[in-house]
């Protein structure tokens, strides 16, 4: 996904702490695609149906959590 405006929620499997952690295999991201090369850029409406699903027990929550190396 591209064009990430400053309300996107920009996940970036590279840099997230969780990674190669059982909750990394338990993230949404991992629901929807395989672990991406490079970033996947979430708009706001995109979140927000994400979120409603998760809250609904529909999909895995989003476990993304920046390392020390995202920007």
């Amino acid at each position: 996904m591209t064009g990430a405006g400053p309300s996107d929620l920009h996940i970036d499997c590279e840099t997230c702490v969780m990674r190669e952690t059982d909750a990394c295999r338990h993230c949404v991201v991992m629901a929807i695609v395989n672990p991406p090369k490079g970033a996947i850029v979430f708009d706001a409406a995109e979140e927000r149906a994400i979120r409603a699903m998760a809250t609904a027990g529909l999909l895995p929550l989003v476990r993304y959590r920046p390392g020390s190396e995202a920007v």
